[in-house]
């Protein structure tokens, strides 16, 4: 199989047991993600706006707004095919529209570098690395920022979207930590 095959099928794995945990979620399945975030309290964080079967982040992007401490919030803005994310600040009353994919953005707001990402995806491993859609966008993001400076990339998802290993490429960007409803993953650098 090619790695494109072999990342599709897993893809399509994913989106079945992503399905399945949001089926089963309760309302607190996002309090770990909140108390990880406390930690970085007074920094630009990167949230994202939940579509289909992603895991809630509001209830934490909120959080970090309402901590003060000079604490911002911006969304992913999608400017183009195969280009690194900008980032638009947002608030609980953000005007929102529908950006690409169907993802909501804000209708303006300032232009944003965050230092901390929620980072949606469709599968982890305990080595960091995640599964996303496949447009590249958060791997090319992450590349980005960490040249620029000290940047923690948060996966947050299910703990049903685990597995045992992602199927990778060299421009794969690891995560720093992986939040699920069922604890904290660390994971291990060299790994």
């Amino acid at each position: 199989m090619l790695p494109t095959d072999i990342k599709a099928a897993a893809r399509a794995a994913a989106f079945a047991r992503r399905k399945e945990a949001f089926a089963a979620r309760t309302p607190g399945d996002g309090r770990r993600l909140s108390e990880v975030l406390d930690g970085f309290r007074g920094r630009v964080l990167a949230g994202y706006m939940p579509m289909r079967t992603e895991i809630d982040c509001l209830p934490a992007m909120e959080a970090h707004l309402a901590a003060g401490q000079g604490g911002r919030v911006c969304v992913p803005v999608i400017p183009g095919p195969a280009q690194a994310l900008h980032f638009h600040e947002w608030t609980p009353g953000t005007p929102m529209a529908a950006g690409a994919f169907g993802a909501l953005i804000p209708e303006g707001g300032a232009e944003l570098v965050p230092s901390v990402l929620i980072v949606p995806l469709l599968a982890f491993d305990r080595r960091g690395f995640r599964l996303g859609y496949g447009g590249g966008f958060y791997d090319r993001t992450l590349e980005g920022l960490r040249a620029r400076g000290p940047v923690t990339a948060v996966g947050f998802a299910f703990a049903a979207q685990e597995v045992a290993e992602v199927p990778t490429e060299p421009t794969d960007q690891r995560l720093d930590l992986i939040v699920t409803e069922a604890g904290i993953i660390r994971p291990e650098a060299g790994a």
